[in-house]
C-alpha cells in the first residue's frame, strides 16, 4: 500500500471514530419534583424523545416531591414510552407532600374492565427505592466523567447524595463518587434576571446552598427567566399529542390547570441543554459562582475560575428553541402500545 493510500485509510478511521464518539448517547439521570408543575412531565417527554433519537440514555429518575402518586406517574410515563424498566428512586421525608391532579388522575384511571389506562410497575411511591441509594447505584455503574444529571426540582436528593457514605454500590463517599462519575449538572433553579426568590431554591434552601457550594462538577443553571420567556402552547397539547387516544403527559397537562393555557417551559430547558449543549439554543454567562440566598433567591458572582454558568436566551434564539422543545415533547414513542 502506498503512503498516500495508507494515510487516507488512517484518516478515514479517525473520522469514523470521531463520528462514533459524537454519536454516543448522553447518559442522563433526571431528578424531578414531579407533580408540582406540568413542565416536569414535559421535560421527561423531551428526554424520552432524545433517547429515541439516540442522543440520550435515561439511566434513572429520582423524585424530590414526597407524594404517593409521584413515582407511579413517572413509572407510567416511562412505560408509555416503552421504557418501563427505568429505575425510579423516591425521596424519603421530602418536601411538598400535597396531592396533585396532574399525577393522580392519570395514575388512577382505569378501563371498563378495571385495567389501568396507563400500565406501570409501581403502584405507590412507597414501593420505589430510596433516591440516594438509586443515585449511588446508577453513578457507580457508569464510566468515569460521563453522567449528566438534570435537576429540575429541589436539591434534596443531590445534597443528600453529597453527604452519603460508602456502600455496596461504591467504596467512595458521595462527593467523591460524583466527582469521579459525573461531568455536568444541568439545573433549573434560581433567577438571574433579578435574583428574586425561585420555587426550586426556596422550598429547600439548605439543600440548594449545599449543592451550589459543594457540587464538584460544572453546573449550568436555567433561571426562572428562561422558561418564562418560552411558553409551551396549549394548541400543541390538543393537536400534536393526539396520535394516541390516551397520552399521560397531555392528560397531566389538562389536569394541572384549566385549559387552554400556555405553560412556561422551565424544566424542559434544562433537559434540552443537558443533551444538546452546543446547538445554539441558548447562550451562556461568563464562568463564576452561584450562591443560594436565605429566602430562596440566588446570587451570581463572575470569576475566571468559576465552575458555574447560567443560560441566556437571546431574542434571535427564542423561536427555534421553543420549536425544538415542542417537537421533542410531542414526539411519539418508538412503538405505541395497545
Amino acid at each position: 500500500m502506498s503512503f498516500r493510500a495508507l494515510f487516507s485509510s488512517l484518516l478515514a478511521l479517525v473520522v469514523c471514530a470521531g463520528l462514533t464518539a459524537a454519536a454516543e448517547p448522553v447518559p442522563v439521570i433526571f431528578d424531578t419534583d414531579m407533580g408540582n408543575d406540568i413542565d416536569d412531565a414535559l421535560a421527561l417527554a423531551v428526554l424520552h424523545a432524545l433517547e429515541s433519537r439516540g442522543e440520550a440514555k435515561i439511566l434513572g429518575v429520582t423524585i424530590t416531591k414526597d407524594n404517593r402518586w409521584a413515582a407511579p406517574y413517572v413509572d407510567l410515563v416511562n412505560t408509555f414510552y416503552g421504557r418501563g424498566g427505568i429505575p425510579v428512586g423516591m425521596v424519603r421525608d421530602g418536601k411538598t407532600p400535597k396531592d396533585s391532579r396532574m399525577i393522580q388522575v392519570p395514575a388512577e384511571r382505569t378501563r371498563p374492565d378495571g385495567a389501568p389506562v396507563y400500565p406501570r410497575r409501581i403502584q405507590s411511591s412507597s414501593q420505589a427505592s430510596e433516591a440516594v441509594s438509586v443515585l449511588r447505584r446508577l453513578l457507580g455503574g457508569q464510566p468515569d466523567v460521563s453522567v449528566v444529571l438534570v435537576q429540575v426540582g429541589f436539591s434534596t436528593n443531590l445534597a443528600r447524595l453529597l453527604d452519603s457514605k460508602p456502600d455496596q454500590a461504591s467504596p467512595l463517599t458521595g462527593r467523591d463518587l460524583v466527582a469521579k462519575k459525573a461531568r455536568l449538572l444541568s439545573v433549573m433553579a434560581g433567577n438571574f434576571a433579578d435574583g428574586k426568590s425561585e420555587f426550586n431554591v426556596r422550598e429547600d434552601v439548605p439543600a440548594a446552598r449545599k449543592v451550589f457550594d459543594e457540587w464538584p462538577t460544572p453546573i449550568v443553571a436555567s433561571g426562572f427567566e428562561i422558561g418564562q420567556a418560552l411558553r409551551f402552547p396549549a394548541r400543541s397539547i390538543e393537536n400534536d399529542f393526539a396520535y394516541v387516544k390516551d397520552h399521560p403527559v397531555a392528560e397531566g397537562y389538562r389536569n394541572y390547570m384549566k385549559m387552554p393555557y400556555d405553560r412556561e417551559t422551565w424544566d424542559l430547558t434544562s433537559a434540552l441543554y443537558a443533551v444538546r449543549p452546543d446547538r445554539d439554543y441558548f447562550s451562556l454567562s461568563p464562568p463564576g459562582k452561584i450562591s443560594a440566598l436565605e429566602k430562596g433567591g440566588t446570587k451570581f458572582e463572575p470569576g475566571p475560575g468559576g465552575r458555574h454558568r447560567y443560560l441566556i436566551l437571546k431574542d434571535t434564539q427564542k423561536a427555534r428553541t421553543l420549536e425544538a422543545l415542542v417537537l421533542l415533547a410531542s414526539q411519539p414513542p418508538q412503538r405505541l402500545g395497545p
